[in-house]
């Protein structure tokens, strides 16, 4: 899943691209912004590299996502799932398989009411007006054992937990500590892995659909090469070979593959990783030859989601896919959802502690959208920032955004490291904090400043680039900020933004 995100603007899909687009664009918003303001910025890539699967790191977010740039590039290359895959598979699997918007931007309606739960969307994951606002998830694909008494505090903290194939013992323990978690597999959509088949024989469990050893004997022609021939191995992950996605054969096999495996371990549903939309994604530059370009490589895409959606439903899976890089791609969140239960932006507005993503025609706006999108359907969503621990601004920045659009069926988790998929996010507490229905749903308040108000509290977020002068931003009444100071005004500089209660 290490698809970093690519800097065509600046935060990519889990899948690696990097987004050349964004850097145009980023670089005519620099230079607009630069004539304005005094302050030097740093010149920002285009390219966008995306993050995916074990997952790969799959694209990258653009130069303001990446840190710029080189944070989009190794996302972009690494499959953000695929490193930690690789690493568990070659060393751990096999040995426990057996055991296992710019001022104008138009703010999204919120429902007076939340949908209500589907068949996709248990009534666990709906949370109660009066719960906390914020929800997590876990996504723990390196294969560390985790001890009883943390698997069941981590059961009860999050809505919803991935693990590897090879981990179906866990599952007991986690529902048994929390009835309502969701509890999916890892999946990769894109390639199989050769690390995982010794001596002509593939792993009993797998991060993948189809076996490498068993599709080498079979059907090399799901293999996706290049114009002359070679095979594509994802860059930086080495035994991550891509598939053809938009091959029937291929869709089946893997279909079928997932869902015997899937339904008998009693996973709720599958994590697919690397749903692709750039055609180099892992091998920058180069397409496959059957998918040349960007439109052909995604409707292959479309045609895989498509099958896997509708047969992983009836056999009584959630579907969420790792969508990252999509803000990319006008239009191409909305298409590749049209088939899934759910999304996941694997880098999502914080590409690192410096490099957060602001308002642009790829960015800020966009990525909430996403969330906001699948609200209104009903759908899951998982955002994923990148930060550390000991910086309040990027965490302020990315969870005030988040609040903007977020719902019952959404969730947050900052990871510190790309392809860090051990440990949960350490726990926050902001995210117990109570603040009550949204009143209404986010506006502006000025120049790319926008605000939520909720019956217990606001967040107000300044979505201008980093560097940007801070505004004062009067609040109307008294709020308690995130150091329990009593304020009734707070000053936001480019990407920050704050978390406000009150008594109520």
């Amino acid at each position: 899943m290490a698809l970093r995100p690519r800097r065509r603007d600046t935060a990519g899909p889990l899948g690696r691209r990097l987004v050349r687009g964004f850097a145009m664009a980023q670089l005519l918003t620099v230079l607009v912004w630069c004539t304005t303001v005094s302050a030097t910025l740093v010149a920002v890539r285009s390219d966008t590299t995306s993050i995916g699967g074990a997952m790969d790191s799959g694209p990258v977010p653009s130069s303001y996502e990446r840190g710029h740039e080189s944070r989009l590039a190794s996302i972009r290359d690494l499959p953000l799932l695929n490193d930690a895959f690789s690493t568990v598979n070659q060393l751990g699997s096999r040995n426990t398989s057996s055991a296992q918007a710019t001022t104008a931007a138009p703010a999204e309606p919120a429902p007076a009411q939340p949908p209500a739960p589907t068949a996709s969307t248990p009534a666990a994951t709906a949370r109660s007006q009066s719960a906390p606002s914020t929800q997590s998830f876990w996504l723990h694909l390196n294969s560390t054992p985790v001890p009883d008494g943390q698997l069941e505090a981590e059961a009860r903290r999050h809505a919803y937990i991935v693990l590897n194939a090879w981990e179906s013992s866990m599952i007991a323990k986690i529902k048994a500590a929390s009835p309502g978690v969701q509890v999916f597999v890892y999946k990769d959509l894109s390639s199989t892995r050769s690390y995982a088949c010794s001596n002509g024989t593939d792993d009993a469990q797998l991060p993948t659909g189809v076996g490498y050893c068993d599709t080498e004997r079979k059907h090399p022609e799901w293999f996706l090469t290049t114009a002359t021939g070679q095979r594509l191995q994802y860059s930086g992950y080495s035994g991550h070979w891509q598939m053809d996605v938009g091959n029937t054969g291929y869709q089946n096999a893997w279909i079928a593959n997932v869902i015997s495996s899937t339904t008998a371990a009693g996973f709720d549903g599958v994590l697919l990783d690397n749903a692709l939309f750039s055609c180099d994604s892992y091998h920058d530059g180069v397409c496959p030859a059957r998918y040349p370009d960007d439109s052909s490589f995604q409707n292959a895409y479309t045609t895989m989601l498509a099958n896997v959606g509708s047969r992983l439903s009836a056999a009584g899976l959630t579907t969420v896919a790792n969508l990252s890089n999509a803000r990319l791609f006008t239009g191409a969140w909305t298409t590749y959802m049209e088939h899934l239960d759910g999304g996941f932006d694997e880098w999502w507005l914080a590409f690192s502690d410096t490099n957060l993503l602001p308002e642009y025609d790829q960015g800020w706006s966009r990525q909430l959208k996403e969330v906001s999108a699948n609200e209104a359907r009903g759908k899951i969503t998982w955002v994923q920032p990148h930060l550390t621990g000991g910086v309040p601004r990027p965490f302020r920045y990315a969870l005030a955004s988040y609040l903007m659009v977020s719902g019952p069926r959404s969730a947050f988790a900052p990871i510190a490291e790309t392809d860090g998929y051990g440990d949960p996010s350490p726990d926050r507490a902001e995210y117990g904090w109570t603040l009550g229905s949204p009143r209404a749903a986010y506006r502006p308040v000025g120049n790319n400043l926008f605000r939520r108000d909720f019956e217990c509290g606001a967040v107000l977020v300044n979505s201008n680039p980093t560097g940007a002068a801070a505004t004062t931003i009067p609040l109307g009444d008294a709020y308690t900020d995130e150091s329990g100071r009593s304020v009734s005004s707070v000053s936001l500089p480019g990407t920050s933004g704050a978390v406000l209660r009150r008594n109520c």
